[in-house]
C-alpha cells in the first residue's frame, strides 16, 4: 500500500473499442481535481462499444490500471466506468405526487423521481440513469431544485436512460476480474458532455457528439437538461477499415497512417504530399499521395454526419440546439473535421476539449481523455460527504444523491 491510499481519490475508467484509458484524480480541500496519473492500453475486446471478449478486455484494463497506479504511486481500489452501445435507449418520462405537510422535502422528490421512472422497458433492459429536467409545483415550471418551496403537487419532468443488463454485467465482470470494485456505471456521452460542454451551451441548446473507435454517441442538452440521447454503431474503425480495404494494407497500419496523415477535407489535403503505406505480406510498401487518402476517408465521415443529422430531425431537436454542435472523442480529432461538420450540419461547430480538472494539462487536454475526465467529475459529484477510503467511494446517501442530481444537471 502506498502514501496515497487514504487520500480522497477518485478513478474514471474509460472502457472503449479502440482503447482504454484510466485516469487518478486527487480532490483538494476546494472540491477541485488534480489529476496525478494516468494509463492508457489499446482495446482488443470490444466491438460496437460492448465486450465481446472478456480476456482480452481484462488485459487492457489491467494494463491501462498499472499504469495509472505507477504513475500516481497509489493502489486503485475501485472506479466510475462508462458504457455505450447499440442497445442504449433514451426516453422522456413524467412523474406526479403530493407534497407532504405542504413543502418540498428530499423524500418528496425521491418519491416523485420514482413515479418518473415507472415505464414499460423490455426484460433485458435495465435503468442506467434518471435525470431530472425540470420539477413543476402547482403549474409553476422550470423550478430546479424543488427543495423548502412550499405547494400541493409536485411534478418532474426526466430523461431515462437504458442499457441492456447483459452489457452492463460484462463490464462489471471484466472490471472485478481486474480485483477491482465498480463504484458507478455512466453513460460515455453524458461523461463527456460534463467534461466538455459549457453551461451557456447547455442553457441555448447544444449536441454533443462523441465519435470514437466504435460508436458515435450522441447527446442533446436544452434548457441547461438533458433532452435526447442515442448511439450510432459507426465510428473510426470503420474508417480505418475503408483505408486498409482502399490502399490493401494491414489493419494497424491503417490504424497509423489515419492517425498520422488523414484528412477529411479534400480541399485540405495538397496532391504533392506522398505517404509511404505498408503493403500485405511480404510486398513493398507503396507510396500514395495524401490527397487520395482524403477522397477514402471524406465519404465516411460525411456518413457520420449525416446519420447525425438525420437523428436529430427524427427526434425533433434539429431547430432547438442554437449553440451548435460540439466534437469530442479521438476520431473528432482529424484535420478537417469541424469544417466538414459545419457544411453538412449547417451549425456553428466546435473541438471540445476537457476542463475543470488541474494537473498534467498537455495529457488530459485532449479530446481523447473527455469520457475520462467525464467520468472523474461525475465520481466526484456523487461521492459521500465525509471523505473516505476509496474502497468507499461508491456508497451514496440520500443527500448526496439529491446534491448530485441538482448540481450536475442544471
Amino acid at each position: 500500500m502506498s502514501r496515497k491510499e487514504d487520500k480522497n481519490l477518485i478513478v474514471g475508467l474509460d472502457i472503449g473499442t479502440s482503447k482504454v484509458v484510466a485516469i487518478v484524480g486527487e480532490v483538494n480541500a476546494d472540491g477541485a481535481i488534480e489529476v496525478v496519473g494516468i494509463g492508457s492500453h489499446p482495446s482488443r475486446g470490444l466491438k460496437k462499444g460492448v465486450v465481446v471478449n472478456i480476456e482480452s478486455t481484462v488485459q487492457s484494463i489491467q494494463r491501462a490500471v498499472e499504469t495509472a497506479e505507477q504513475m500516481a504511486g497509489c493502489r486503485i481500489h475501485s472506479v466510475y466506468t462508462g458504457i455505450s452501445g447499440s442497445h442504449i435507449r433514451g426516453l422522456n418520462s413524467h412523474g406526479v405526487t403530493a407534497i407532504k405537510n405542504h413543502e418540498v422535502t428530499p423524500e418528496d422528490v425521491e418519491r416523485v423521481m420514482e413515479a418518473a421512472r415507472v415505464i414499460a422497458i423490455p426484460a433485458d433492459q435495465k435503468i442506467l440513469h434518471i435525470l431530472p429536467q425540470e420539477f413543476i409545483i402547482d403549474n409553476q415550471e422550470g423550478i430546479q431544485d424543488p427543495v423548502g418551496m412550499s405547494g400541493v403537487r409536485l411534478e418532474a419532468r426526466v430523461h431515462i436512460v437504458t442499457g441492456a443488463i447483459s452489457a452492463a454485467q460484462n463490464i462489471v465482470k471484466c472490471v472485478q476480474r481486474c480485483g477491482l470494485e465498480v463504484d458507478d456505471i455512466i453513460l460515455q456521452q453524458l461523461a463527456s458532455s460534463r467534461a466538455v460542454l459549457a453551461q451557456d451551451e447547455k442553457d441555448l441548446g447544444v449536441c454533443l457528439m462523441d465519435i470514437g473507435g466504435g460508436t458515435t454517441d450522441l447527446a442533446v442538452f436544452t434548457h441547461g437538461a438533458i433532452s435526447h440521447t442515442a448511439v450510432i454503431p459507426i465510428a473510426g474503425d470503420h474508417v480505418t477499415n475503408d483505408i486498409a480495404v482502399a490502399f490493401r494494407t494491414p489493419a494497424q497500419s491503417a490504424e497509423e497512417v489515419k492517425i498520422k496523415h488523414a484528412c477529411c477535407l479534400k480541399q485540405l489535403a495538397r496532391q504533392d504530399e506522398r505517404i509511404d503505406v505498408t503493403s500485405v505480406g511480404d510486398r513493398t510498401a507503396r507510396s500514395l499521395s495524401r490527397h487520395a487518402l482524403a477522397e477514402v476517408v471524406e465519404p465516411r465521415y460525411e456518413e457520420f454526419f449525416e446519420l447525425a443529422q438525420a437523428e436529430l430531425q427524427r427526434s425533433g431537436f434539429e431547430n432547438l440546439i442554437a449553440a451548435g454542435v460540439v466534437l469530442t472523442g479521438g476520431s473528432a480529432k482529424m484535420d478537417g473535421v469541424v469544417e466538414l461538420a459545419e457544411e453538412i450540419l449547417h451549425l456553428p461547430v466546435r473541438l471540445g476539449y476537457p476542463h475543470e480538472v488541474a494537473g498534467l494539462p498537455d495529457v488530459v487536454r485532449n479530446p481523447i481523455y473527455a469520457t475520462a475526465v467525464g467520468l472523474l467529475l461525475f465520481g466526484n459529484e456523487n461521492r459521500p460527504v465525509r471523505p473516505s477510503p476509496m474502497s468507499r467511494v461508491g456508497r451514496r446517501g440520500l443527500w448526496a444523491r439529491m446534491r448530485g442530481w441538482f448540481r450536475g444537471h442544471f
